[in-house]
């Protein structure tokens, strides 16, 4: 009795299996259902904060009014996978069909701002895709990995676009530290994604197993297909025995792929491009910090902090090693020509302690002054004006303009931290205040004078027969608000008569404001009785003050202050410093008042 039960049981196995092995694989990619899936986090993407990426808000219109979801029939879904010129598979079932409906309508907001993020960082996956030979569908595995959200990090701590957990970028040759990110960093995490894929599809000879190791590891699909049975080596066939999240892993790859190409199908407006932003980058070997580069470049920090994602406190440590910054195109020569201003701009307020001996007070940063940023833009556009004459060129050096504002005191802030962030030492913060002691309270406002550069869409030439030098208080008694450039032209040309050097000279002396009618031969005069000037005038620098300011204000000249305070070629200064100031040079030609 026992011998045919047992031999029923072995005929229905046999019988079963015979079942299971007519099947075909085709039939198991397209009946194949799971309940159990986990969908990727980068569905839990909160719109609201993807949209506050930089790149979002200043370079792409997004779609404002997306209308109503507008999905399609499976049969159009399988006939528009079955078309797309990939080298991948791109089979359907209802798994598929599951996420593309969820792109489509949950998630079509999502969508259109990961449309907007591909029109800059897809370029960068294709291109690093196509250096190591990879099929270029896989510039989609960013989008169910981060959302194209190069700040993406996991639960499980995986981090950047590709989402790199820090042993598998550490084994690919990426930095990661206190300060630098390397899996953050668009073009490098692509070129290692890419590598590692490959060497991924190498293992299996098979992309639809390289993508679901990408996911789990090497470790899980070969435990899958040991336990799937020997032969087994098709993703679907060892569907059943991999990690709940990486069965959900291809068919969202391919919902991905469908969304990505066919969103216009389903009433997804497309990304309008506002401008387009061309980057390039340059070599740092400095510490830099990004307001360095902000300030003098012209550059919006948040800017520099898009492209750069990698550096994580805004700090480029470029002396530990040298780094690859990215910027826009048109600056990166700018960068180039002002590396040594961008260093020493602000330099001791944002370098750090070498040494320090125990119990010693720091003091408060003392601030050396430098050009901002809008003088890079004046001198591109005085240079285009010169181009044609190659005259000698000279500014006022009126960059900036002091500006009180109002700080309320956010939780955990302190007097220093303040200061840091408004560029003004905690000393002046306390005497703007009154505050005897340096505590301050969450809430409390606090006065803060602070110098703003000027829009560099003000700066405008003005062209001249003389160098003008022309003071901050003449230029706000006659209404300005631009930069004034003037323009010396080449000797030997006509031109109109020039401004007096400053206010208080052209009371003193107001002869010099007629033109001179040049004698031929000299004249013997009396001339009236005048105070002599004092030799030199001792001047303190006060916070905002440089040397191109004060030689106007004085009516001498940098190289003048420079040589009687033996500076040299230095332009630096610090408040509180003492300047000799040479007198200025008395004009050599003679009034129609002293040939009476």
């Amino acid at each position: 009795m026992k011998k045919s039960i047992l031999a029923t049981l072995l005929a229905l196995g046999l019988s079963a299996s015979m079942t299971l092995s007519a099947r075909s694989i085709l039939d198991i990619k397209q009946s194949i259902t799971d309940d159990n899936i986990i969908a990727p986090e980068s569905f839990e993407t909160q719109t609201r904060l993807l949209e506050e990426n930089f790149y979002i808000k200043n370079y792409v219109v997004p779609g404002m009014d997306l209308g109503e979801p507008q999905p399609a029939s499976p049969a159009e879904y399988e006939e528009r996978l079955k078309v797309l010129p990939t080298v991948i598979e791109m089979p359907y079932n209802s798994l598929v069909g599951n996420f593309i409906n969820m792109y489509l309508t949950k998630k079509r907001t999502l969508v259109a701002d990961m449309l907007a993020l591909h029109s800059y960082y897809g370029p960068i996956f294709v291109e690093e895709l196509i250096k190591e030979g990879m099929p270029t569908e896989l510039q989609y595995l960013p989008v169910i990995e981060s959302a194209i959200n190069p700040n993406a990090i996991s639960r499980a701590g995986a981090a950047g676009l590709w989402q790199f957990m820090p042993a598998t970028a550490k084994g690919l040759g990426m930095e990661v530290n206190s300060l630098v990110d390397e899996r953050r960093d668009a073009r490098l995490s692509s070129r290692n994604a890419a590598r590692y894929l490959k060497q991924l599809y190498d293992i299996y000879n098979d992309w639809s197993l390289a993508i679901a190791a990408y996911n789990c590891g090497p470790g899980n699909v070969n435990k899958a297909m040991r336990r799937a049975g020997e032969g087994k080596k098709d993703f679907w066939e060892i569907y059943e025995f991999l990690p709940a999240e990486t069965r959900g892993y291809v068919p969202v790859f391919i919902a991905a792929n469908y969304v990505m190409n066919y969103y216009g199908k389903h009433g997804i407006t497309p990304t309008i491009i506002k401008r387009h932003l061309t980057t390039d980058t340059v070599t740092v070997d400095k510490y830099i910090h990004f307001n360095q580069i902000a300030a003098v470049l012209n550059i919006p920090v948040d800017e520099i902090r898009m492209l750069n994602p990698q550096f994580l406190k805004d700090v480029i440590p470029g002396d530990y090693r040298p780094y690859t910054l990215t910027l826009p195109t048109q600056q990166c020569l700018s960068y180039v020509m002002s590396e040594k201003r961008i260093a020493d701009y602000d330099s001791e307020l944002y370098a750090r302690r070498s040494h320090v001996e125990p119990g010693a007070q720091p003091a408060d940063p003392v601030l050396p002054e430098s050009d901002h940023g809008a003088a890079n833009l004046a001198s591109a556009s005085r240079q285009s004006v010169n181009a044609e004459t190659n005259n000698e060129l000279a500014h006022t050096g009126l960059v900036e303009q002091m500006t009180v504002r109002t700080h309320v005191v956010g939780r955990g802030e302190s007097i220093r931290d303040i200061a840091r962030k408004y560029g003004v030492s905690a000393t002046d913060i306390k005497r703007w205040n009154h505050l005897r002691r340096g505590k301050v309270r969450e809430g409390d406002s606090l006065r803060i004078e602070t110098f703003e550069r000027m829009n560099p869409e003000n700066i405008k030439v003005v062209a001249a027969a003389e160098v003008a030098q022309v003071t901050p208080q003449e230029l706000r008694e006659a209404g300005a608000t631009e930069l004034v450039v003037a323009v010396a032209k080449a000797s030997g040309q006509s031109s109109a008569s020039t401004p007096s050097t400053s206010g208080q000279d052209a009371a003193a002396s107001p002869a010099s404001a007629e033109p001179a009618t040049p004698a031929k031969t000299p004249a013997k005069t009396t001339a009236a009785p005048k105070k002599a000037a004092p030799a030199t005038t001792v001047y303190r620098v006060r916070k905002g003050d440089n040397l191109g300011k004060i030689a106007a204000r004085y009516g001498t000249t940098v190289a003048a202050i420079q040589a009687a305070n033996g500076m040299g070629s230095k332009t630096a200064l610090q408040i509180g410093q003492k300047l000799k100031i040479p007198p200025k040079k008395a004009k050599k030609s003679t009034s129609r008042r002293r040939r009476r």
